[in-house]
């Protein structure tokens, strides 16, 4: 075998080239700064703080953390954070790597706010096919999307229910203050009409305000309630209902009088299935959103209707039972079990989020169920309630 040797010159390069770029540069301790008004931030409780602070002499091995006392807020150089109560608090933002750490404190200044433990703004509401579609809240000829989008809001401002209709019918909902999600602790409650073994939850959405203008146009994350995981459980069910003609022949249910059409609302599904809404005796104006076109579509999170049954065999006495927690218009306003806690929310695959509160609620109806002379599984919604007002 023969050999080459190569010049010891050469063989320097080589051997320096082969060196690491982090030999080449020590790490040296982060340099921080945090942008802030002269004497420190100032803002009220219950509103969104945003501070970023600038790093210099970052490696790949630095970490971040944003404190507020023993407590780790924030893991990134971006805060986003919501204070409870008023009073004057200190942040401190640490940054560490392998030569050590940087740490700056900032004062903060916090206001009481006044707020309304309610809804202050319903952006968006369209309710899917029901029987009390055109009453809760009241619609008149010549109302469009946005007249009874503000009927709604006035509704709820005031306390008073409004109805979402069959599956997918939903309502957007702003507050004059931002939920905070408290560690452990109970967020809020969705207020509805449940009560004992008649329940008609409705999948819960939540988002804040991330881009600061005020509007839900950020992402919403679900409530992952008892049946989140549930085998039974439907993600990104559609449905799609048909607008009737409202002269059209009706076909009664000779069995069950109250039944006065029972092909009244076509509607068909992304899982192969079809039928109607069946129309009752008990209400007759239109059950299909007027304002609406020749169909209407909802898509979201469907949960399993087989507790939904009728125990008289007659059609007299139906029961939904409750499901365990996380949902709106699913146990009385008053029971423990109806209160929402934000750190429940979850991402599009199912991952946990931390979110320092609550600006937005959606709220559909998540189950497709009728329940003869009751009418169709609705979701209704009276107000939100702030549990940490």
């Amino acid at each position: 075998m023969k050999y080459t040797l190569l010049p010891i010159s050469l063989l320097a390069v080589l051997l320096a080239g082969s060196c690491s770029k982090s030999e080449d540069t020590p790490v040296t301790v982060p340099d921080v700064t945090v942008n802030t008004p002269q004497g420190g931030v100032s803002t009220a409780n219950m509103k969104i703080v945003r501070l970023t602070a600038t790093v210099k002499n970052e490696s790949a091995g630095t970490a971040f953390l944003w404190k507020a006392g023993n407590d780790t807020i924030a893991t990134t150089k971006e805060l986003v954070h919501a204070f409870t109560k008023a009073g004057e608090y200190t942040l401190t933002f640490i940054a560490k790597n392998s030569a050590g750490e940087k740490r700056i404190d900032v004062p903060v200044k916090v206001t009481a706010g006044t707020y309304t433990n309610g809804v202050a703004r319903v952006f968006d509401y369209l309710p899917a096919p029901g029987q009390f579609v055109h009453e809760l809240p009241k619609w008149e000829a010549g109302d469009d999307q946005a007249k009874i989008t503000a009927k709604a809001e006035e509704s709820l401002k005031s306390g008073t229910m409004i109805h979402l209709g069959g599956f997918g019918g939903y309502v957007v909902m702003g507050f004059d203050h931002t939920i905070v999600n408290v560690p452990d602790s109970f967020s809020f409650t969705v207020l509805g009409n449940a009560f004992a073994n008649w329940a008609e939850p409705g999948i819960i959405q939540v988002a804040y305000d991330a881009n600061g203008n005020g509007q839900p146009d950020d992402e919403w994350f679900e409530i992952a309630g008892s049946e989140y995981n549930s085998p039974k459980t439907i993600r990104d069910y559609k449905i799609t209902y048909y607008k009737p003609d409202e002269n059209k022949v009706r076909t009664p249910n000779n069995n069950y009088q109250y039944l006065t059409d029972t092909t009244y609302i076509r509607w068909k599904d992304n899982q192969g299935k079809s039928g109607y809404l069946s129309r009752n005796s008990f209400h007759n104006q239109p059950y299909y959103p007027q304002w609406k076109g020749d169909s209407i579509s909802f898509t979201g999170t469907r949960l399993t209707d087989e507790n939904f049954i009728d125990k008289s065999g007659s059609g007299t006495y139906y029961v939904s039972p409750a499901f365990p927690f996380g949902y709106a218009d699913n146990w009385g306003n008053a029971d423990e079990k109806a209160r929402i806690k934000i750190s429940w929310a979850v991402d599009k695959k199912g991952n946990p989020v931390r979110l320092p509160g609550v600006d937005f609620i959606r709220v559909h109806t998540g189950m497709r169920a009728e329940g003869g002379w009751l009418g169709e599984i609705s979701t209704e919604v009276s107000g939100v309630k702030d549990l940490n007002l």
